[in-house]
C-alpha cells in the first residue's frame, strides 16, 4: 500500500504533526483546513469568504494529490456559531451543487477566535 503525504502552507502541520492531505489506497484524505491564507494574512472576516479559502486550499491539495473537487464524496463542515450556516452552506453548495457529497455540518469552537469555519474532505483519484 502506497501512502503519499501532501503538504500545504498552514503553521500548524510541522509543529502538530500532520499533513494537509494522504493519498492511499486510491483514496484522499484532506485534513481540517481553516481559512489561513497562504501570505499568513488575518483570515477574512466574512464567513462566506472563510468558507470558499477552505474550498480552495481544499482544491489545491485535490490537485496536488492527482485529485479535484469533483472527486469528493464527504465533506466535513465546522461552524463557530450557527448564524453562519447560510453563508458557508451557499459557498458549499457553489462548488459541490453538482457533486453532492455526503457532508455534516457542526457547530463548535476553532483553534483561532478568527475562524468562523474549517472544512475537511474525502475524495477518490480520477
Amino acid at each position: 500500500m502506497e501512502r503519499r503525504l501532501i503538504s500545504g502552507h498552514s503553521p500548524y502541520e510541522p509543529a502538530v504533526g500532520f499533513s494537509r492531505a494522504v493519498v492511499v489506497d486510491g483514496h484522499v484524505y484532506v485534513a481540517g483546513t481553516a481559512p489561513i491564507p497562504p501570505d499568513g494574512s488575518p483570515p477574512p472576516d466574512d464567513a462566506y469568504e472563510q468558507a470558499r479559502l477552505c474550498l480552495r486550499i481544499i482544491g489545491g491539495a485535490l490537485e496536488q494529490a492527482g485529485s479535484g473537487l469533483e472527486q469528493v464524496v464527504r465533506t466535513r463542515v465546522y461552524l463557530t456559531d450557527p448564524a453562519h450556516a447560510d453563508a458557508v452552506g451557499r459557498a458549499h453548495g457553489e462548488v459541490f451543487s453538482e457533486i453532492r457529497p455526503a457532508s455534516t455540518m457542526v457547530v463548535t469552537r476553532l483553534l483561532d477566535p478568527a475562524w468562523k469555519v474549517e472544512m475537511d474532505a474525502d475524495a477518490m483519484l480520477e
